[in-house]
């Protein structure tokens, strides 16, 4: 097989992200993918994993997670989902060896999975997915779990030391929920996906939490350390007694781990270990401070496993973290801002990092930098996301709006989009290629352009830019 075919066969196998509408307990089944994996020797057993899962900051706080275990000498296996512009983004390795010799720089996704390696992956399991789906009892292998697979087959032969994993969707019923975990942590959880998880809080917890389990390897009883961002109560409380049936050591941020927030993306925090003052994180918004110190109590609660992690490979870790689309800044003059803000909580805290981080000269700021005279939105939407909601917490912060789809089968149309934005001047256009010519055609030097509402569409604009 070559690249081109291997992204084909991969695409041949039903991609639950591309389709709006599924039945959620009926299309997922953990016993599928666990049954798979028993074929092919179940490689995640030979790993060390970090599980992650949460509606808003997952990705983040794997990605900080991975670089202080980077920064403290480890090879780290990475996971996330879903990419920007490459498949390849998914399944990376980092550590402090590689990216010396790295040709690339960290921006292109460091780490990430050649195109011969994720070829040869797939050549190595195809008979063995091929033989599966025919006998299979629960169904045919989707593309996220044959992925998920080819991540884990490809961690154990490069021998990572440690693999940070980031759910799909949800958790209890996530092909990430094979594993075996260390530890595994939960970011804030809110309303999404609520006609598969449920539409109470206490539902999408349950389903988050449901990667907490105890386990048993060659008759010995593990338990993983457990960290909670800071949660609503009725979350909180579905956390914690999920815990409680495991017998499982939980930590919780804001009341075991305690952090303090200052000027410029300064993070103070006293863990479970030590504490750690003038910590520097450069990924823009409040909500990533909350993210690092999720992170630095997954790190301190592997101390339960005895692995110590330095303060200055937390301290170096957090501020080296780069993580594309999430209040990513790409172009100066005009400013432009790639955020994947794409539910209610997410453009919240999206609208508060934008009003903390840069101002408007129009509206009493001055012309220096980390001021804008006007902001030109750029949205595009999943038809299953609340976009009444995420338009009206958008809708202040915007002085034009350029409406747009990503070439997904889940793209909102834009006129539907545009309902929420009467009264601004706002254009409707049927590709992020056109958005973005058209956001270029309007912007002066002086202007901010806030590409946001979709992974989908921000990874497409990226790619346009870049």
């Amino acid at each position: 097989m070559n690249y081109p075919e291997t992204i084909q066969y991969l695409e041949s196998f039903i991609n639950y992200e591309k389709i709006p509408v599924w039945p959620y307990k009926e299309s997922l089944k953990l016993e599928r993918i666990k049954g798979f994996l028993a074929i092919i020797d179940n490689p995640q057993e030979s790993l060390k994993c970090i599980h992650i899962a949460g509606t808003k900051g997952k990705g983040s706080t794997c990605a900080f997670v991975t670089y202080i275990l980077r920064e403290a000498g480890f090879s780290v296996g990475l996971y996330t989902s879903p990419h920007l512009s490459d498949f390849r983004e998914r399944i990376r390795i980092l550590s402090l060896q590689s990216s010396a010799f790295s040709s690339q720089p960290a921006e292109v996704f460091e780490g990430m999975i050649s195109e011969k390696g994720l070829t040869r992956q797939v050549e190595k399991l195809k008979p063995a997915i091929e033989g599966y789906n025919k006998k299979s009892s629960y169904g045919l292998l989707s593309f996220f779990e044959v992925y998920t697979a080819l991540a884990f087959t490809y961690f154990k032969e490069q021998k990572t030391d440690f693999v940070v994993l980031e759910t799909g969707l949800g958790g209890r019923l996530d092909a990430t929920n094979a594993v075996n975990s260390l530890v595994c942590a939960i970011t804030p959880i809110s309303y999404e996906h609520t006609q598969k998880l449920g539409n109470t809080l206490a539902e999408i917890a349950g389903e988050k939490a449901g990667i907490i389990k105890n386990y048993r390897l060659s008759d010995i009883s593990y338990r993983p350390v457990v960290i909670s961002a800071p949660q609503e109560p009725e979350a909180a409380e579905v956390i914690r007694k999920r815990c409680q049936e495991q017998k499982v050591k939980l930590y919780e941020v804001g009341k075991d781990i305690i952090y303090r927030i200052g000027k410029s993306q300064d993070l103070s925090v006293k863990g479970i270990l030590d504490e750690y003052g003038d910590l520097k994180v450069r990924i823009l918004g409040e909500h990533q401070l909350i993210n690092a110190t999720v992170a630095i109590g997954v790190v301190e609660a592997l101390s339960a496993h005895k692995i110590k992690v330095k303060v200055d490979a937390i301290r170096k870790g957090l501020y080296n973290t780069i993580w594309p689309g999430r209040c990513e800044v790409i172009a100066q003059k005009p400013l432009i801002i790639l955020d994947g803000a794409q539910n209610v909580a997410s453009a919240r805290v999206l609208k508060k990092a934008i009003r903390n981080n840069f101002s408007a000269t129009n509206r009493g700021g001055s012309d220096s930098d980390g001021k804008y005279k006007r902001l030109i939105l750029v949205l595009g939407i999943s038809k299953d996301k609340d976009i009444k909601g995420i338009v009206r917490e958008l809708y202040d912060l915007a002085d034009t709006v350029i409406l747009t789809k990503a070439n997904n089968p889940r793209a909102a149309e834009p006129r539907v989009l545009a309902e929420g934005f009467k009264g601004k001047e706002t254009y409707l256009t049927e590709s992020v290629l056109e958005a973005k010519k058209q956001a270029i055609k309007l912007a002066a030097e002086e202007d901010l352009i806030l590409v946001c509402g979709s992974l989908f569409v921000v990874g497409e604009y990226r790619e346009k830019v870049l």
